[in-house]
């Protein structure tokens, strides 16, 4: 028996809002279901990754997946939980953007697979491209008032003072345009439902009414909550901004980091959000922390299992060494196994110093390194005293003698010389 979709968004925590008939629906048939992604960056960042989610369990629980990639509506921007208009981007960039999620997306779901729920991608610019403005006014604009669009959330919102600049004609199209994905995918891809956030519910509202006066067809609806952490602030966003799946804007070792260091009451949250793991295993893990938080069982299978999906498990295994550098027992050879993005991921914020490398080459004293060319320490006194008391280390391995001859020898990635004073107090000597 495949699982109930529904009950599983339930007791995960991941359903919003649902149309009467959308668990009877799901329950009598291989359901047709899609979710809209606007392509406006060449990656998406964690804040999508709850939709997606959505769309991996309907696929595990026997249904079939489509992604929609706005490269029309992309074009235009939706007003939905914005208060001012987005930059408009054109079609080399909306293509390009396509592209690297579509590659991040086959992360998720089976697009491979020879059973007829095999998920699928799409662009709605390919049907919007060739409709003409009068052709949609006469097959679309006609079938919707005014008045009903004026009634959205969203619509309202920035027409009573969200806005600086109010709503232009543009973004209040934009629930006519999605709905008409809705209707185009409808006839022609059997498609009977829409899943969106719940800051969507408005505009996938519209797309059923279309369907309903257009052609009558069944057509559902069903949101997830938008995901917030437990203190109210916004889910997904750091001092450095978002967090992306692409590793060359977020690397997986700060992907890592961001799970890891979630709080206990939001990684009980988030383990039923972000994994698929089943309700036994969480529940088993929920009851694990309950007995011992500081062991952060929740914590650690949530960023295990989120980095495996998003990255590999070689990056997850590489974070876990680079997370294990600053605070555990690690040597010179863990630090030379980290790619030098990863380490200056876990050194980012420590003291840096520039030195030469042609004086390196020489040989440098360690009084003269550390003091002259590097003021790491005030003082060669102070140097030599923390010296002899066994508090200095380089590259993770501890000073012996006052008269350490430094040289290039001693770089990690070519480049770095990593010096430590005590357990956590740690200066980067950048070489070059």
């Amino acid at each position: 028996m495949k699982k109930n979709f529904v009950e599983e968004l339930k007791w995960r925590g991941m359903l919003a809002q649902m149309m009467p008939g959308t668990e009877e629906l799901l329950q009598k048939e291989m359901v047709t279901a899609y979710l809209g992604t606007d392509p406006t960056a060449d990656s998406l960042h964690i804040g999508h990754l709850c939709g997606i989610m959505m769309l991996r369990h309907l696929q595990h629980c026997g249904h079939k997946p489509i992604i929609l990639v706005g490269g029309a509506t992309g074009m235009i921007g939706d007003p939905s939980g914005k208060s001012q208009e987005r930059n408009l981007l054109n079609a080399e960039t909306l293509y390009h953007n396509q592209e690297c999620i579509k590659k991040q997306v086959a992360k998720f779901l089976d697009f491979d697979s020879k059973e007829p729920n095999a998920a699928e991608m799409v662009n709605n610019y390919d049907w919007m491209k060739d409709f003409t403005f009068l052709d949609f006014a006469r097959e679309v604009g006609k079938h919707i008032t005014v008045n009903y669009m004026m009634a959205k959330e969203s619509v309202q919102k920035r027409l009573n003072g969200e806005a600086r600049d109010g709503l232009s004609f543009t973004e209040f199209t934009y629930q006519l345009l999605q709905g008409y994905d809705f209707l185009y995918l409808n006839e022609h891809k059997n498609c009977k439902l829409q899943l969106g956030g719940a800051d969507q519910w408005g505009n996938i509202t519209t797309g059923s009414e279309l369907i309903r006066r257009t052609n009558g067809n069944e057509c559902f609806a069903l949101t997830c909550p938008l995901v917030t952490k437990a203190d109210g602030g916004k889910f997904g966003k750091t001092e450095s901004g978002n967090v992306w799946l692409d590793p060359e804007r977020t690397s997986p070792y700060q992907f890592y980091q961001f799970w890891i260091n979630t709080s206990d009451a939001d990684a009980e949250r988030y383990i039923k959000i972000f994994t698929t793991l089943s309700k036994e295993e969480v529940e088993s893990l929920i009851a694990e922390q309950a007995k011992d938080p500081g062991l952060r069982p929740l914590q650690k299978r949530l960023a295990k299992e989120v980095t495996i999906m998003v990255h590999s498990e070689a990056d997850y295994n590489m974070a876990v060494e680079a997370s294990g550098i600053l605070f555990g027992k690690s040597t010179k050879e863990n630090l030379q196994k980290l790619d030098e993005r990863t380490f200056l991921d876990v050194f980012a914020g420590v003291p840096t110093y520039q030195v030469s490398k042609a004086e390196l080459e020489k040989g440098i004293g360690i009084l003269d390194l550390l003091t002259d060319r590097a003021p790491v320490f005030p003082s060669k006194g102070d140097l030599r005293r923390t010296i002899q008391g066994g508090g200095v280390s380089i590259d993770k391995e501890k000073v012996a003698a006052v008269d350490l001859t430094i040289n290039t020898g001693y770089l990690i990635s070519g480049k770095y010389l990593l010096v430590q004073k005590g357990k956590k107090d740690y200066s980067l000597l950048i070489v070059e």
